[in-house]
């Protein structure tokens, strides 16, 4: 079950994704559907189309199952998917 205090090392991609903060002023505010993720990106599926945000730089807002909303800042989950269980326990 995902919570607010093991949302790094759980899957991330079918989550509501929003930027809370960002060194780079485009991608504040920007939200949707995280479709994909790579070791330095989240892609979220805003109204149809495809936005790659970087991880390093912005803060992410999650919609976990029940409507908790979960902080997560990007460098510390900035690794391949399948390696944030291995390196943040």
């Amino acid at each position: 079950m995902i919570t607010q205090q093991n949302l790094a090392i759980h899957e991330l991609i079918g989550l509501s994704a929003r930027v809370e903060k960002s060194l780079s002023l485009p991608f504040i505010g920007a939200k949707g559907l995280v479709v994909d993720e790579t070791k330095n990106t989240l892609v979220l599926l805003e109204n149809g189309k495809e936005r790659r945000i970087p991880k390093k730089g912005c803060v992410f807002e999650f919609t976990l199952p029940g409507g908790v909303k979960a902080s997560l800042d990007g460098s510390k989950i900035a690794f391949r998917p399948y390696d944030r269980p291995k390196k943040l326990k």
